[in-house]
């Protein structure tokens, strides 16, 4: 009687077993679709509302150590009609990748749009400095393509809530676009002081940038 106890009970067990491992890999799968659904399939970085709920919950618990920045490929234009639009998806896809690795384990990188790109990581205030120049380095590194090497230019704003006397994230955002847009084509990562926050804007952008002249769009 035993040995006909054991595999009905083995039995009823797999029965059991199969139902709960086909919901773990059905919600594997879903959780997997849906993580792809907010990310930028050429970036792999995360889509802008997705970038902006993440960027907001770390800013809310790290709100001390923070850095935003802001980040604006130059010329993107002239490089894709010089070098075909492979060569661009290549420079953006570089570009999202050396911010998402600047960042690291401890930031957010999303591509709001085109050619434009914002982190959101955790820094200690004594080593902001440093990490910011060592960004500038990186980001004016040319760009491996077909053999060769393809030029990259990108313009830095960092606003931090400190700097700016703000931690709401569309403020910094304002303030880091603002000096970013100062600083343009100088390959310098320009920091944002409180001025910068109060440049006038349309949907938190800085006025006169593309985009901004249409009611409910952002460039």
């Amino acid at each position: 009687m035993t040995t006909t106890l054991l595999p009905r009970k083995a039995l009823h067990i797999t029965a059991m077993a199969l139902p709960l491992a086909g919901w773990t890999l059905h919600t594997t799968v879903l959780h997997r679709r849906l993580t792809a659904a907010h990310r930028d399939p050429l970036t792999t970085t995360w889509r802008r509302e997705a970038f902006t709920t993440r960027a907001q919950r770390l800013l809310e618990r790290h709100s001390d150590e923070v850095v935003l920045i802001l980040a604006d490929a130059d010329h993107f234009k002239e490089l894709n009609d010089r070098h075909g639009h492979a060569a661009g998806d290549t420079a953006l896809a570089a570009i999202g990748t050396r911010l998402s690795e600047w960042a690291g384990p401890r930031g957010v990188t999303g591509r709001l749009g085109g050619d434009e790109f914002a982190v959101l990581t955790r820094i200690d205030p004594c080593h902001q400095k440093l990490r910011l120049e060592h960004l500038a380095r990186l980001m004016a590194r040319a760009v491996p393509y077909e053999g060769g090497l393809l030029p990259l230019a990108v313009s830095l704003g960092a606003a931090t809530p400190a700097a700016v006397a703000s931690t709401n994230l569309p403020t910094l955002m304002r303030a880091a676009d603002a000096a970013m847009y100062q600083g343009k084509h100088t390959g310098v990562v320009v920091q944002a002081r409180p001025d910068h926050a109060r440049a006038p804007s349309v949907n938190g952008r800085r006025l006169g940038r593309p985009g901004t002249a249409v009611r409910g769009r952002t460039a």
